[in-house]
């Protein structure tokens, strides 16, 4: 079996011992390392290679933003879990924007955090739901006052693609999708790979986060 690699970034000794603690009983997974900060998290991201990434976003001497930015402009194959105690916009928005593909509270259960690695290692992503609404509103709302219209020709999306990104923005994964549209799972990954070449990006949350920030889909208000 193929294992995900997995690396731990926080500076407190106890969260990365808890983590690696839990992860370790978990077939499928191995903790190749840790970091106390986020310019070690860097160095061993470049030596190490792993997976995915927890990534603690309050560190001394490189928080987790900076050094999400910096491992995914390196790595952009390395999948990037957030973990905070935190549930500002800010951070929400600036761990988004340096490319992590999942947020979640660090009071979140075990299971979460074990789900949140499995999905980013399948190239999907995982927020927390207390936070995933406030990305989406946040980022409608500013194509809202831009005036930005649906815009499918200018990125040369079909009418199938716009079907299959509003479902991905919905969270929704390959087979749900594939449920839902009835294809099979097989087609719906080539839709969503054809997707993120068209956008030019190269994970799920940047992808429905550009289509709202450029008006290529609309989020229902009531939601």
């Amino acid at each position: 079996m193929e294992k995900i690699k997995v690396l731990i970034a926080d500076d407190h000794r106890v969260v990365r011992e808890g983590l690696a603690a839990i992860l370790k009983t978990k077939e499928d997974i191995h903790v190749l390392g840790e970091a106390q900060d986020g310019m070690e998290a860097v160095e061993k991201a470049r030596a190490l290679l792993p997976d995915v990434i927890l990534m603690d976003v309050s560190m001394p001497r490189m928080g987790g933003v900076e050094a999400t930015r910096q491992i995914k402009r390196e790595f952009p194959h390395i999948g990037v879990v957030a973990l905070t105690m935190y549930e500002e916009q800010q951070y929400i928005f600036d761990l988004v924007r340096a490319g992590a593909t999942g947020y979640l509270l660090k009071d979140s259960e075990s299971s979460q955090i074990v789900a949140a690695i499995r999905a980013i290692y399948r190239g999907e992503s995982l927020i927390h739901p207390s936070v995933a609404s406030k990305i989406l509103a946040e980022f409608s709302l500013m194509a809202q006052k831009k005036g930005k219209k649906p815009a499918w020709a200018e990125h040369d999306l079909t009418e199938r693609e716009i079907t299959v990104l509003r479902l991905v923005a919905d969270g929704k994964t390959n087979k749900e999708i594939a449920n839902s549209l009835d294809l099979s799972e097989k087609t719906v990954k080539n839709h969503v790979r054809n997707i993120f070449h068209k956008l030019q990006v190269y994970d799920r949350t940047q992808a429905a986060i550009l289509a709202i920030r450029k008006g290529l889909i609309e989020l229902d208000p009531k939601r």
